[in-house]
Formats: structure tokens, sequence, C-alpha cells
């Protein structure tokens, strides 16, 4: 497996090695040892499965609050089933996708249980975030529960700002 840090600290690329012969391929989803050395001691408490039917199909933004995440950064990279490629996002980030293709499927892993009072999230539309969706927000299909999340500016004080991590979003 290959591991590369992003732009924003403690975001990181994973990708696996794909070995392939006449008979299809095989690839290492997981190591834990290999992903504790290279990325985080968590331990992780749950795999879903979200599979969506549209193209188009925004998911998020969604975080668990409170976060220690940095407010206003952004890595956008395309995914898909097979190259592997796999993201880590450290809890406290905000998260979401928008689907490339008709019945497209998302496999995460968390690492802690869900919790209804501690969700929470911001508009995966709002311009001041700086992100380039790869579809029109009129054609977007988005759920009644995305829609109706607050402007990144509206969330209460809940992202760490400092000055290292404001000079990146310059980047």
């Amino acid at each position: 497996m290959q591991f590369t840090k992003l732009e924003i600290p403690d975001v990181v690329l994973i990708e696996p090695q794909r070995l392939e012969d006449a008979r299809g391929y095989f690839i290492e989803v997981f190591h834990e040892k290999s992903f504790q050395e290279h990325v985080a001691d968590v331990h992780f408490v749950q795999d879903n499965e979200a599979m969506s039917t549209a193209i188009g199909t925004v998911r998020g933004l969604h975080f668990q609050k409170p976060p220690a995440a940095h407010g206003k950064l952004h890595v956008g990279l395309v995914l898909d089933a097979l190259s592997g490629k796999m993201l880590w996002i450290p809890p406290g980030f905000a998260h979401g996708y928008c689907t490339l293709k008709t019945d497209s499927t998302v496999a995460y892993k968390i690492t802690d249980f869900y919790s209804a009072e501690h969700d929470a999230g911001t508009a995966w539309n709002d311009l001041t975030l700086g992100i380039n969706w790869p579809v029109d927000p009129s054609n977007a299909i988005i759920s009644d529960k995305d829609r109706s999340l607050p402007a990144f500016g509206n969330l209460p004080p809940l992202f760490t700002y400092t000055e290292s991590i404001q000079l990146m979003t310059d980047i």
C-alpha cells in the first residue's frame, strides 16, 4: 500500500497494490498494522456502505461535533472501484461526495458510533468554501436533511483556525 499525505494536514490518500492475473485481481483493502504505522493509530468500530442510484447525488457535508478540524480547507479526489484508492478523513473534518456514475457504492469505516446528538454539517454548495463540485447545483440530488444544512458562516464556532492553517488556503 502507498500512503500519500495531502494538502490538508492528516488527510491521507491510500492506494492499495492491485495484483492481476487471468482470473481477475486481488486488492488488500485494509491492513491494520500498515494503517497505524502510516496514517493513524485508531480503532474502527463499524463498516458502512452507501449506494446512490443516480449521477450527481451529493451526500454531505457532514461531521460530528465538537470537531478539532481546520476550517475552510478542501481536498477533492476522484475515487473509483477500478483503482481501489481510498481516503482517510480524520475525526473532526467535514466530509461529503458527489457520484459521477449511476449505481455508485461508497464503503467506509468509522472510528466511533453515530451520535444523533452530535450530528452536524454545513451546506454542500456554500460558495465561501470554494468547492468546485462536478455537478450543476440545479441538477444535484440532495436529501432534505442535507438541503437544510446551514452555511459555513452560520455555524457556531466549532472549528479551530491557526495562522499556519489559514495560509494553506492560499495554496
